[in-house]
This record gives C-alpha cells, sequence and structure tokens, in this order.
C-alpha cells in the first residue's frame, strides 16, 4: 500500500489528530504571529530567538495548546492542555474569582524602578533551567507596584510577560475560516479583501451543497475554490473558469489537507471552451476532445509568468517587535508532494454540464469588470440555479445589477453588505473589539430565469 494511501485512511479515521506531512496553521500568542507549515519531524518553528521542532505536535489533537519551555537540549514544545478541554485562564478564574476592588493606578509611577530583578538575575534563572512560568512569577516576586495595580492590570502584566517569556502556539486546523482569518488579519489584499462572514455568505447565496456542480471565477489564490470543495466533500464538482489560455492560481487549496477524493472534484476548463460547449448545434464530440486536449497541452507547459502565484512558504505575520514580517513566498505553505488539484475537467463532466447546466456560480474577482463575466458566465447556469458575486466596493456590483434588471435575466437580485463586530467577552469588561475592520465587501445575488441569453 502506498504512502499516500496509508496516510488518507489515516486522516479519515483520525481527522482530528494531526499525522506527518499535513498542514498546519500555528497561532503565535493569540494572533500576535501566524504560521503555516508542512509537519513533518524535521520541521521547526521560530519563537523570538528560540528554533523549537515541531515532532511533538504529530499525532495531537488540532485545538492543542503548546507552550515554549528550556530544556537541556534547548527549547521545546510542551503541550500544557487542549481547547477541548477548556482554557486553563478560564478555569482558574472559575476556581478563584477574582475580586475587584476600588483600587487604581493614579498612584502609580513608570519610572523603572519598580522592578528590582535585572537583565542579568533573568539569565542566571535560565541558566539554572528556570521555566518561563517561574521567571513571570520571580518578575511578579520582585516588582514593588504589582500588588497595588488594579486587577486588570495585573493580568495585562502577566499577559505581557508571558508572551515574552514563555510563548505559547496554538495548533489550529487549516479551514475556510482559519485560513481566511489569517489572510484577511495581516495580508488582505491576497484574497481580495475577503472576509470569513463574506465568505460564508457566498455559499450561502450560491446553495453550495453536496451533489453540486459549481461553476467558480477564483481571483482570490484559491480560497474561494478550496472553501466550495470543503463544504461539497467530495460529491459533486467545482470547475475554475478562466480567461485565456492560462488558469487562475489556487495554491491556497493545498492547504486544506484534502484527500485524493476531493482533489479529483476540483477541476478547470477555459471560458472559451464552456462557452462553446454551451451551444450542443455547433460543436460536436470530436472538437470537444480536441478542444480539451489543446488545452491540456497548454497547461503542462506551466503557468504564465506574468500571473501572480501564492506557491508554498511561510506565512510571517508580525514579528516580535509587533512590525509585520511576512516570508517573499507570501501567506503560503512549505511544499511537499501532495494531491494535484485543478486537474482539466474530465469529458463526460463537460457534456453533463453542457446538456444540464451548472447548479451555481460564484464570482471573486475583484479585478475583472463584474458586468462582462456574469453576461458570459450566466448562459452556462441551468435555469432557476442561483449565483454570488463578491466584489470590494458597491459601484461594480450596482451596475451589474442593474444591467440584468433591464436584460430581464435574473429574478430576486440583491446586494448584500456583511458586517461583523467582534467582542472581547471577559468578566466585567466586555465590550467591542476598538480596531474592527470597516466593510467586507458587498456580494450580489440573484436567480437565473428561463429566457436568459
Amino acid at each position: 500500500m502506498s504512502i499516500n494511501k496509508i496516510q488518507e485512511i489515516t486522516s479519515k479515521n483520525n481527522a482530528r489528530l494531526t499525522w506527518e506531512g499535513c498542514s498546519i496553521l500555528l497561532d503565535i500568542n493569540d494572533g500576535e504571529r501566524m504560521v503555516f507549515e508542512r509537519l513533518t519531524a524535521g520541521a521547526t518553528l521560530k519563537v523570538g530567538n528560540k528554533k523549537c521542532s515541531l515532532q511533538p505536535l504529530i499525532n495531537c489533537p488540532f485545538g492543542s495548546l503548546f507552550q515554549v519551555e528550556n530544556g537541556t537540549d534547548g527549547p521545546f514544545l510542551s503541550r500544557i492542555f487542549s481547547t477541548s478541554e477548556g482554557s486553563n485562564d478560564l478555569q482558574e478564574e472559575k476556581e478563584s474569582p477574582t475580586v475587584y476592588g476600588s483600587k487604581d493606578n493614579r498612584e502609580l509611577m513608570d519610572n523603572n524602578t519598580a522592578q528590582s530583578l535585572t537583565g542579568e538575575d533573568i539569565d542566571e534563572l535560565r541558566r539554572k533551567g528556570a521555566s518561563g512560568v517561574e521567571i513571570i512569577e520571580a518578575l511578579i516576586t520582585n516588582s514593588a507596584t504589582f500588588e497595588k495595580k488594579t486587577s486588570f492590570s495585573q493580568e495585562k502584566y502577566r499577559l505581557k510577560k508571558q508572551k515574552k517569556y514563555s510563548p505559547r502556539v496554538l495548533l489550529r486546523r487549516p479551514t475556510a475560516r482559519s485560513i481566511c482569518e489569517a489572510y484577511f488579519k495581516k495580508r488582505p489584499e491576497q484574497i481580495g479583501f475577503l472576509r470569513m462572514d463574506a465568505l460564508a455568505l457566498l455559499l450561502s447565496m450560491a446553495s453550495v451543497t453536496s451533489h453540486s456542480d459549481v461553476l467558480v471565477v477564483d481571483m482570490v489564490g484559491g480560497l474561494l475554490t478550496g472553501a466550495v470543495a470543503e463544504r461539497l466533500g467530495g460529491n459533486g464538482y467545482v470547475c475554475n473558469t478562466y480567461r485565456g489560455i492560462t488558469p487562475y492560481p489556487i495554491d491556497i487549496v493545498r492547504m486544506f489537507n484534502f484527500g485524493t477524493e476531493i482533489c479529483e472534484r476540483i477541476v478547470n476548463s477555459s471560458l472559451t471552451e464552456l462557452c462553446a460547449t454551451s451551444n450542443v448545434t455547433s460543436v460536436s464530440s470530436s472538437q470537444l476532445e480536441e478542444a480539451c486536449g489543446t488545452r491540456s497541452q497548454s497547461n503542462e507547459e506551466g503557468p504564465s509568468s506574468s500571473v501572480p502565484s501564492l506557491d508554498m512558504g511561510e506565512i510571517m505575520i508580525s514579528s516580535e517587535d509587533g512590525d509585520t514580517d511576512i516570508s517573499p513566498a507570501s501567506l503560503a505553505v512549505k511544499p511537499c508532494k501532495a494531491t494535484k488539484v485543478g486537474q482539466k475537467a474530465p469529458l463526460d463532466a463537460i457534456k453533463s454540464w453542457r446538456e444540464n447546466g451548472f447548479s451555481s456560480l460564484i464570482i471573486a474577482a475583484p479585478q475583472i469588470d463584474a458586468w462582462s463575466m456574469v453576461k458570459e458566465l450566466l448562459p452556462l447556469l441551468s435555469f432557476s440555479a442561483p449565483f454570488a458575486v463578491y466584489h470590494q466596493y458597491q459601484q461594480p456590483l450596482a451596475l451589474c445589477m442593474h444591467n440584468l434588471q433591464v436584460g430581464k435575466m435574473a429574478i430576486g437580485l440583491q446586494i448584500s453588505e456583511p458586517w461583523l463586530r467582534e467582542y472581547q467577552v471577559l468578566p466585567s469588561r466586555t465590550h467591542p473589539h476598538m480596531q474592527m475592520s470597516t466593510s467586507g465587501g458587498y456580494i450580489l445575488s440573484g436567480t437565473r430565469i428561463f429566457g436568459s441569453k
């Protein structure tokens, strides 16, 4: 039995556990820095000035939390708890509820004299093998002002020192939500400023369900394709279409840990081929095979150098000093041997789409005029099929909506603006986050009707 087959069986039987060769998303210090990695025994993660092996993460549940510890052989990642078991901080808070008094910080002076522990003392503790938690407790003990601070300030102080001396790493599963969240946080231009709530609304408006054949224009690096394939679960097709001879890059799909069954359902076909095959009387089967063969040869030659690629590499979202630090490979995963996605659409599937049409259409192409794309792709849908178009701005969608209404090509047209507000939920201090994205873009949705040309 091949290694790929064994890994596929293992991933299906233990979907909640990581395995060697899978993609993972590492959340360092609660979103301060995020890294996509391919999990292998020899892979390492640099946290601050420490380099830790990722081997302890193999066969661990997704959602596990790790802490950087100092060992005799150097720093290592030690698992402290799993998120399924509950947050350690929350457990401590339930066991010993905080009593809020009337203290305030008005008399505290920040003159760098409150801490009696020097840098040499901290280095000495490290040489003796003290853990990060022990160093933090030593800093608190030797602080002349810690007990005078409010409980809120004390927690803030602990968190600040914990990020420096005992950083934590959360092992997250790469899903449509987590990948979209990671990209949107620091490099939203890579995914067309598509926010996770807008992505969810796209899938809902287009009625993406199992056994659907979804036509997709994905110019957001493959995030949309991966999200559709994730929802289909290997039942149905997601067909990427494109103008010209070169498919748009969808390298983000390789982060999803899809098996062969799902990857085989991710196909592509040029817009010229699909539009030609929509006319039954003008294209024969031999002409269709010839067109597909020509397209296959052009794909084997490789993508054009003018098309930006999101090749697999490391994503470093934030450096220790707070500045953005992103590798040249731009938010992606390290290369490995994995099932290839984006093969050419099979002939029988193209014939079926020619006769019956696609069950839904989703467009996320901020660089292309929305109306010109919808006008070409709408005839490829079956009658009463839904469609959804995403754009960062409202005006292109408003023009597209007007033209669809004038041409009587669709009904149920509406432009939606998803709205998302994040809240900090903590005892006695629940409030919206102060820094949030102002807009998640706009979505034009509707249903194709009989008589559309």
